[in-house]
């Protein structure tokens, strides 16, 4: 009997599992060295999502330090696993979307994949929103218009513009990318630093403002646990009432309640004053509550509901729900940036220039955040109330008084969003689409998709929630890093087959294109990380979501391929 030949083996550019997009990065392409990485991480880094983060946090109560304290830990936490992953970004030159081929399966990578990518598309939407911002506020500059609150027609122009732009870039490719974060990285420093400046000089100088930062400990006015009232509105440099008269009532009838003048010092209302305002609401209502308001010569406050009386703050658990959410800010590139590393030249670049970048640019800019909003209560004499603080630099920097600086600033400020909405939340998405379909679907259209859906999540909505949403996203996504860590160190040892990433049929097929002991383990991972948001005793799970998630799905991964790392040993793959 003749034996039959063995079929041509197919090389990796005629697999359906293959695209230019995804293919491997060749060494003339590999451009970006250390300050190349260091660069990207500034402009990403230095964006208004920071700035925002930082400045809800002391609004949640947390002190300067303590605010500052938390983002250095996380971003030293969530570095360490980014660098790691990027390895064999550098290693291979292949993003994401294909190394996850190997722990996941050919088939089984869409599920992380598609989670990082419609996580990613989000935050396109929201930075695009953000953006669309600046770019509104500087035309209602130009136009002599104040900029309002309120969603207008001018805000969703703007959004589209903004998102339009993003676009653009992905367009014309990644080596734009490139030179557009090397090219704003200063910028975006000397921004944070006149910021610094200005507010040092409006606050009183740098202690003195740090320490208004006491005033946002607990709400401007809440319950005591007697039934009484304390109200605690803005002081100025002085030490005085911003506001000089205040109104209180239940909500109803406030609009009816006369102006008092502001006390000197404290104002304490006893349960019996309490009292007496409810039993004097004409038409009490079921949901009313009292209100507070102020105002002074030039300002009248937000109503202001009284907060209930809370109990002693769990500190321990403000802290750790915001380091969760501080590494959840970062949980999309932590999984997918080999994105980035597979253009670097080394892996030494990679790893000294994102740790150069990313932890010292997260300081910085959460420090300029937490300065000059802490400048912004005594500044601006309209805010009289920390309701009404700025609390983004978009805001912020709308109330300058000349319209030069605000147009020069607020442009600054959309570059900053731009650059950082490319790198972080366009690309990896892309690439997951386009691995959906290697050969129908390009980097750009996969880019197009992205915006698409990043205007159907609605990010004017998502705007306010930024910190709640990134607790829940950590619990996604961290036990997929987990996953992709467990699999590359212990059971590959850093050896992946390139041609079989590329093969329908090869190692990486597994069952029917899935890794059983993968999928199992990311479930078991993202179940551990979300059960608390469902049973209340085992809510610190929950709070630590991307770190319970991560633990649960590397360790079970581990233990279900004990068999695939030995004869991963045993038959270490040809790279």
């Amino acid at each position: 009997m003749t034996r039959q030949s063995a079929a041509p083996q197919l090389s990796i550019e005629e697999t359906p599992l293959y695209s230019p997009d995804l293919a491997p990065v060749t060494t003339s392409r590999r451009t970006w060295n250390t300050l190349s990485f260091a660069a990207v991480w500034v402009g990403m880094a230095a964006c208004i999502p920071t700035y925002l983060l930082a400045s809800y946090m002391i609004r949640s109560g947390l002190l300067w330090w303590e605010t500052l304290t938390i983002i250095l830990v996380a971003n030293i936490i969530v570095t360490v696993p980014m660098t790691l992953n990027g390895h064999a970004g550098t290693k291979y030159g292949v993003p994401f979307a294909v190394l996850g081929r190997a722990p996941f399966g050919t088939v089984g990578v869409h599920v992380p994949a598609l989670a990082r990518a419609l996580v990613g598309c989000g935050w396109f939407g929201v930075q695009a929103w953000i953006g669309g911002l600046a770019i509104h506020a500087i035309v209602c500059t130009l136009l002599g218009q104040p900029v309002t609150g309120a969603l207008t027609t001018g805000k969703f122009v703007a959004f589209a513009f903004s998102w339009a732009i993003t676009l653009y870039f992905i367009w014309r490719g990644t080596e734009s990318i490139r030179r557009l974060e090397t090219l704003a990285a200063p910028v975006l420093i000397g921004v944070g630093l006149l910021l610094l400046i200005w507010a040092s000089n409006q606050g009183g100088g740098f202690a003195r403002v740090l320490a208004q930062s006491a005033q946002l400990e607990r709400p401007t006015a809440q319950y005591r646990t007697d039934g009484g009232v304390s109200v605690s509105p803005l002081r100025g440099l002085g030490g005085d009432w911003k506001a000089d008269h205040y109104r209180i009532a239940v909500r109803s009838g406030l609009e009816q309640a006369d102006w008092r003048a502001a006390p000197i010092g404290s104002l304490e209302m006893t349960p019996s004053m309490v009292a007496t305002l409810r039993d004097s609401a004409a038409n009490p209502k079921s949901e009313d509550g009292l209100v507070l308001q102020f105002r002074h010569e030039r300002s009248v406050s937000t109503p202001i509901p009284v907060s209930p009386a809370s109990p002693t703050q769990n500190r321990s658990a403000t802290w750790l729900f915001w380091i969760t959410a501080m590494v959840g800010f970062w949980a999309t590139m932590s999984i997918s940036i080999a994105d980035i590393t597979r253009y670097g030249k080394s892996q030494r670049a990679q790893v000294t220039g994102q740790f150069l970048g990313l932890p010292t640019t997260m300081l910085l800019y959460s420090f300029v955040s937490v300065f000059v909003t802490c400048a912004a209560l005594t500044a601006f004499e309209d805010v009289i109330v920390a309701e009404d603080a700025p609390w983004d630099p978009v805001s912020l920097v709308a109330q300058f008084q000349s319209p030069a600086i605000v147009i020069a600033t607020q442009l600054l400020l959309f570059v900053a969003t731009l650059t950082t909405n490319i790198a972080a939340n366009v690309i990896a998405p892309a690439n997951a689409f386009a691995n959906l379909c290697p050969k129908a679907i390009s980097l750009r259209t996969g880019g197009l998709i992205t915006g698409l859906i990043g205007i159907v999540i609605a990010p004017w909505l998502l705007f306010d929630r930024i910190s709640e949403l990134l607790v829940f996203v950590s619990g996604l996504l961290g036990p997929v890093l987990g996953v992709m860590l467990a699999d590359y160190y212990y059971v590959r040892r850093t050896r992946i087959s390139l041609g079989g990433l590329f093969d329908p049929h090869g190692a990486y097929r597994y069952r029917t294109g899935f890794n059983p002991a993968a999928m199992v383990a990311l479930a078991a991972g993202v179940a551990t990380a979300l059960v608390g948001y469902f049973i209340p005793s085992l809510e610190w799970l929950y709070i630590a979501s991307w770190f319970s998630g991560f633990i649960v799905s590397s360790t079970l991964y581990i233990v279900l391929s004990l068999n695939a790392a030995k004869r991963a040993l045993e038959n270490s793959c040809h790279c």
